[in-house]
């Protein structure tokens, strides 16, 4: 899944933690691997994230915070910067969405807006 804006490209990969999940006591454990590109002209930090979580019985969750895995990276032009995170849904499938706040050089924040994304176990959706 791709989202483009203000020359921010925002790529993500989900993945699901077997390993780490418990179906039987309803734990579905998801990692989700993130690329974001800056294909812009200038450098961009990223300040902030909003995440909003929903699994397969539309319980919602939102998530707000600084940076992201603790870090408030600049990224220059031309450049990316990559990270991984993860999740825990009581269900075996969900999704993810959000965006990034990000300011730019010249002090002009925006937003980076990342599409929704699937978070399911293997063999739930054909």
């Amino acid at each position: 899944m791709n989202t483009l804006t203000s020359s921010i490209v925002v790529t993500v990969v989900s993945e699901y933690l077997d390993r780490q999940s418990s179906p039987d006591n309803n734990r579905f454990a998801f990692a989700y691997h993130i690329t974001i590109n800056n294909q812009g002209s200038s450098a961009a930090t990223l300040l902030t994230r909003h995440w909003i979580i929903i699994d397969a019985n539309q319980e919602r969750q939102e998530v707000h915070g600084s940076g992201v895995i603790g870090q408030t990276p600049t990224i220059p032009p031309g450049s990316c910067y990559e990270y991984t995170s993860a999740v825990v849904l009581d269900t075996p499938i969900g999704t993810m969405e959000g965006s990034y706040q990000l300011i730019d050089a010249q002090g002009t924040a925006f937003n980076a807006p990342i599409a929704p994304f699937l978070l399911s176990t293997p063999n739930t959706v054909h």
